[in-house]
């Protein structure tokens, strides 16, 4: 079983389907999208850093298992172009932040995905020729929402939703998972929560004889702005850069929302929020964001920020204290057959797919699918330490 279908439940269902698994996947919502899956379009970009951190290199790896992914779905039709594009990346260096690694940090296949904007592309997207930028050249604009449902898809995976799990429990090397009315929806030897922020409330749940916080998960709210391509005046148009940009929040353009190719610029950050508004002060949040990103859009797409133009899109996200994920068993010892996927805050784009492949390759006894020494600082198991001491 799996408990969530968003990006990190549909990527777990699908990398085991793959495997030879038959997999149910439990939803709570009653359509597909209702949570933070349901963003419009974001990224897969790696992160980078002076001296290629731990993030920084596992997000390589990441984006790479991503782009992989959704060239397989193409391949078999099941993505279009108008659900994802290898685009690449321009990283505007507000304020010179993010700096690429360089000298004995500078990794060797670092030419391969992050170099210095070249002036073309300066030039492009509405830059002087002196800016700060980086260029990712393995990068790309996706519709989360389009990758889960191709995901879902896969021979071997069942999809239920509009199942809202209370708790769970174990007893005989079997998993079942209850609603709030005491029924048992499902059984399984192995179960996966993929749930984000409700994560931590059935594990708390479940440690009844051994209370505590078994992963110190945080809400983040995140609001993004859009409108209609076609509402732009035609020189605000051709002024938008043809890939996307970010670095301060993100800008992407001309990607299909409702039928209509549209703008995007976001998102907002807020931490410890548990509901998702869309809110008209953070509208005006995003336009402060465009006006450091992309400075000569700012004005020109002023009345595209106006409350009868604007329209926006916001829900929660989860993050842990180290912004690693949290992948596999949580305390394989106690509770058996348990794993969790959660906690991939902003990146879920990025991590998803490779957090996946992780418990895969876990549960069939393969090759990780990156190196052990990285592949560490994803574990779930590394909280449960922490708790111990």
């Amino acid at each position: 079983m799996v408990l969530g279908a968003g990006l990190a439940g549909s990527a777990v269902a699908a990398s085991l389907a793959e495997s030879g698994w038959l997999v149910e996947v439990l939803e709570a919502a009653d359509k597909l999208g209702a949570g933070a899956s349901g963003l419009p379009v974001g990224l897969a970009a790696p992160h980078v850093s002076p001296d290629d951190h731990v993030l920084s290199r596992i997000t390589r790896w990441g984006v790479q298992a991503t782009l992989a992914r959704c060239e397989a779905l193409t391949t078999i039709g099941k993505l279009s172009s108008d659900d994802w594009q290898a685009s690449g990346v321009l990283e505007h260096r507000v304020k010179g932040k993010r700096s690429p690694p360089s000298g004995k940090a500078l990794p060797t296949e670092g030419e391969r995905w992050s170099t210095r904007a070249s002036a073309k592309q300066l030039m492009a997207a509405g830059f002087a020729l002196e800016s700060p930028a980086l260029w990712h050249a393995k990068a790309a604009w996706i519709r989360p929402q389009r990758l889960v449902e191709a995901q879902l898809a896969t021979p071997g995976v069942h999809l239920r939703l509009a199942c809202q799990v209370h708790r769970i429990s174990y007893t005989d090397g079997l998993w079942s998972v209850w609603n709030d009315q005491g029924e048992c929806l499902a059984q399984a030897p192995q179960v996966v929560l993929a749930t984000a922020f409700d994560t931590a409330p059935l594990l708390q749940a479940l440690a009844t004889d051994a209370p505590g916080v078994y992963l110190p998960l945080n809400p983040l709210r995140g609001q993004i702005s859009y409108g209609r391509m076609c509402d732009l005046p035609a020189p605000t148009r051709a002024a938008l850069p043809r890939f996307p940009v970010n670095g301060h929040g993100s800008f992407i353009s001309g990607v299909q929302q409702d039928g209509q190719e549209c703008w995007f610029v976001g998102s907002t950050f807020e931490r410890d929020c548990l509901e998702a508004p869309v809110r008209s002060a953070d509208h005006a949040a995003n336009h402060t964001r465009l006006n450091t990103l992309l400075p000569h859009l700012t004005e020109s797409m002023a009345a595209a920020f106006v409350p009868e133009a604007v329209q926006g899109w916001a829900g929660l996200r989860c993050t842990l204290p180290d912004r690693m994920p949290a992948v596999g068993p949580v305390d394989a010892l106690r509770w058996p057959g348990l794993s969790v996927c959660t906690g991939m805050g902003a990146r879920g784009l990025s991590l998803s797919v490779l957090c996946a492949e992780l418990i895969t390759a876990s549960l069939e006894g393969q090759t990780l699918p990156l190196p052990p020494e990285l592949a560490k600082h994803l574990l779930a198991e590394r909280f449960l330490a922490k708790k111990l001491r």
